[in-house]
């Protein structure tokens, strides 16, 4: 954890802009993979960790803004405990250290928020994602269930909205230092791409390094010679010569910010003619979108200017064709591109998304759209020095969507689907870098992951 008075300055914060009411903020526990003793790692919640900093199973937090009373819930540890896990500090001293005054037992939590409740005061808690929390917010709040949802504060979500998007120094000092798992993870991936391996293979040696340097994957690893699947879990092929293998995946730093990261790789070591045609251009798509990134821009034209990167280059290899302008804004580009540029990153890879996506990446001055492709667009808002964001456009090649639209006939004044026929067993291409906005522009955090194609040919041929 960091230093007390990170979390005693933020919880202050906090209380400062919810300026009156209960804030209720639940950790999480263990959820069991098929029996209660056996459970998936451990991985507490974000806003707990962000407020309070303890990383274990069991605890709740209140910040009493009308009392200003700071209170931690958890019960101390048995015998059974110390057995099984070894010796334990005590939580009153796990408190001290993220300057928590008050511990009181996790049954003590129904007394105190019975109380705020029954004096008629607002009790704040962001939407809850978990069904234990669900439960135990329904128990508390004596709320059906099923609504419990909906009683999540708005005041709460957008304060914290305010205070996460903007990455503190010891933040971003603790992303870049593990950005150096993230070189080795997707370099190793480089250098075991050749005919033969398998997609499982790589996963586990990629997944293995996060977990060597103290972390576990920030999200469930993207390794597939079928890149034209955005979201592809799948690792069963065994790479052969002519194959893209897409590796889109990230570690969680000991701390739990995550890393994001996507490199496309020629198997074998060398990018076809046709390949390497596609490739530049996203690449080329990469890289303005990062040199548009600066504080004052909409996000949402950082993404058009990728789109417009992307549309004129598909033009120039005879995939697109006719104003390029016109075929943007109609959306005809999200055929190749049907996903958004990039979205926040920090303790989440999708940075605070589980207090709702358009409230994250949209305000007052800018709402998100309806186009396909385009609602695709996590982040539109106006960019301010301290964003940490993902820059990730790609070139797809989806057979189904490209079916789908060529037999309704779909903005065929700029697509040339005689030649994207020819391209139908292509795959896809993204390119994905982690970039902070700074106070004049943007940069890569940490060093580079092999990207201009001669770099990654070279990086394969090294062999692991």
């Amino acid at each position: 954890m960091f230093e007390k008075e990170v979390y005693v300055n933020r919880r202050n914060r906090l209380q400062t802009i919810v300026n009156s009411g209960v804030i209720l903020i639940l950790g999480n526990n263990d959820s069991s993979m098929n029996y209660p003793a056996n459970s998936y790692h451990f991985r507490q919640d974000s806003t707990f960790l962000y407020f309070f900093g303890i990383d274990l199973q069991g605890l709740a937090g209140i910040i009493d803004v009308d009392n200003n009373r700071h209170i931690l819930f958890g019960d101390g540890y048995t015998l059974d405990d110390i057995i099984w896990m070894g010796p334990q500090s005590s939580l009153v001293s796990k408190a001290e250290r993220v300057g928590i005054p008050e511990v009181l037992p996790f049954k003590k939590l129904f007394e105190v928020v019975g109380d705020a409740i029954k004096q008629g005061r607002k009790i704040h808690f962001t939407p809850p994602y978990r069904g234990e929390n669900i439960m135990l917010l329904s128990d508390l709040l004596g709320l059906d269930y099923r609504w419990v949802k909906d009683y999540a504060s708005t005041s709460l979500i957008m304060a914290c909205i305010e205070l996460r998007s903007i990455k503190e120094p010891i933040e971003i000092e603790e992303m870049e230092r593990h950005m150096e798992v993230a070189y080795k993870m997707h370099t190793t991936a480089m250098r075991m791409a050749h005919p033969g391996v398998s997609e499982q293979e790589i996963t586990g040696v990629i997944e293995g390094i996060s977990m060597s340097r103290g972390g576990m994957v920030s999200f469930p690893v993207i390794c597939s010679v079928r890149g034209e699947t955005l979201h592809n879990h799948y690792h069963g092929n065994i790479l052969k010569t002519g194959d893209l293998l897409l590796v889109d995946a990230g570690s969680e730093s000991p701390m739990h910010y995550a890393t994001d990261h996507t490199r496309t790789i020629p198997v074998g070591g060398h990018f076809t003619a046709q390949q390497k045609a596609i490739y530049q251009i996203v690449l080329d798509a990469n890289n303005k979108a990062r040199e548009a990134t600066r504080p004052g821009a909409f996000y949402r034209d950082v993404h058009y200017t990728a789109c417009r990167t992307i549309a004129n280059g598909l033009k120039s290899v005879g995939l697109m064709k006719g104003d390029i302008e016109t075929a943007i804004q109609e959306g005809a580009h999200a055929l190749f591109f049907p996903h958004g540029l990039g979205h926040m990153l920090g303790l989440d890879v999708h940075d605070m998304e589980d207090y709702n996506d358009t409230l994250v990446g949209y305000d007052s001055e800018i709402s998100r759209s309806s186009q396909f492709g385009l609602r695709s667009l996590r982040l539109g808002r106006r960019l301010k020095p301290g964003f940490v964001l993902t820059n990730e456009p790609g070139i797809y090649f989806i057979p189904a969507l490209i079916d789908n639209w060529r037999n309704e006939k779909k903005f065929e004044a700029f697509i040339n689907y005689n030649e994207v026929e020819k391209y139908k067993n292509f795959g896809g291409i993204r390119l994905e870098d982690d970039i902070l906005v700074t106070s004049d522009g943007a940069r890569i955090l940490g060093n580079r992951i092999p990207i201009d194609v001669e770099d990654v040919e070279t990086e394969v041929a090294k062999k692991r």
